[in-house]
């Protein structure tokens, strides 16, 4: 995955979790993506890495939106 298909496609992440977790604030929602995106820096396979990114990022969001409900 080149470089730039990277970032549109960690830039439609933001937009769908923005959505879907309009409760959030979008910039916790970017830093969240940044600081998922940050964990795979060194991985040397990019190809996964926006689902990976999505996958922990849904997970943390879920996690937040329990905590705050109950």
């Amino acid at each position: 995955m080149s470089e730039a298909s990277e970032q549109l496609a960690l830039a439609q992440l933001r937009e769908r979790l923005a959505s879907k977790y309009a409760d959030v604030p979008s910039g916790l929602v970017s830093a969240a993506v940044h600081a998922a995106h940050a964990r795979f820096a060194e991985s040397p396979i990019r190809d996964f890495v926006p689902l990976l990114v999505e996958r922990r990022v849904r997970a943390e969001l879920a996690s937040a939106m329990a905590e705050a409900q109950g």
